[in-house]
């Protein structure tokens, strides 16, 4: 199978490619590093010619209202290039409980981005993830000084990027859901506790202040972004990664 994974240089896309490639498909990383510019549209038609598969994971560079045009300039760009081709199977990554946060443009945003490929003509599965293990230092970063961490009491389900790679490269290579498939890490943790855990993990003594209207996970009101019911599990533990990094 030829899978084209747009975004296949980064953090997600480089691991899926691996994947990938090492179950015999002929998995093609593009991104701006390999002359595709889906903004601009530059690189794209090549890159999805005779691809069985399009799986774009592509960000938009910033969380703010500049946004909702990036997801929806890249998507009318590749889904128009992918129907020329004639792909059979469009995948993006996406998050859990996007469509319960409307006060975050990047949440309204990424819902947009969802529903311009339900609105196409392809076959597609959206696979929804809860908040990368990668990411946590980036959130403490957010909120703090010398001093301390202020963090909201919202509850988290972190994900290993490893355990999503996995996950979207097994949806990528089976039949289209035209759904959602929920992934999720196996524990829930309040953010202001996970980022106390976090900094005694890395010998930080700076104590973390419960504000809940601290940093951008504030606007995320109760469970909605914890996975529902019918997520899928994955198995990698916050503090069993946090011994690996």
């Amino acid at each position: 199978m030829k899978i084209a994974v747009i975004g296949g240089t980064g953090l997600i896309g480089s691991q899926v490619v691996a994947n990938l490639q090492a179950a015999g498909h002929e998995a093609v990383p593009h991104a701006l590093s390999t002359g595709v510019d889906v903004i601009t549209g530059a690189g794209v038609d090549d890159a999805v010619a005779g691809a069985d598969v399009v799986v774009n994971l592509t960000n938009s560079p910033t969380f703010d209202e500049a946004s909702p045009a990036f997801f929806q300039t890249s998507m009318d760009n590749l889904l128009t290039a992918s129907a020329k081709a004639g792909v059979g199977h469009f995948v993006i990554l996406s998050i859990v409980g996007v469509d319960q946060v409307p006060d975050l443009v990047y949440y309204r945003a990424k819902v947009l981005q969802e529903d311009v490929l339900r609105a196409g003509t392809i076959p597609f599965s959206i696979v929804r993830a809860t908040q990368f293990m990668e990411f946590v230092d980036a959130v403490l970063s957010w909120t703090s000084d010398e001093n301390g961490v202020r963090l909201p009491h919202t509850p988290i389900q972190p994900i290993a990027a490893a355990d999503v790679a996995t996950a979207v490269s097994d949806v990528a290579t089976a039949a289209p859901l035209n759904g959602i498939r929920n992934i999720a890490g196996p524990d829930v943790y309040p953010l202001d506790d996970l980022g106390r855990i976090t900094l005694k993990a890395k010998g930080d003594p700076r104590p973390v202040v419960t504000d809940d209207t601290a940093g951008m996970f504030a606007a995320i009101k109760g469970n909605a972004i914890i996975a529902p019911a019918d997520a899928v599990i994955m198995p990698t533990r916050y503090t069993d990664w946090l011994t690996t990094t």
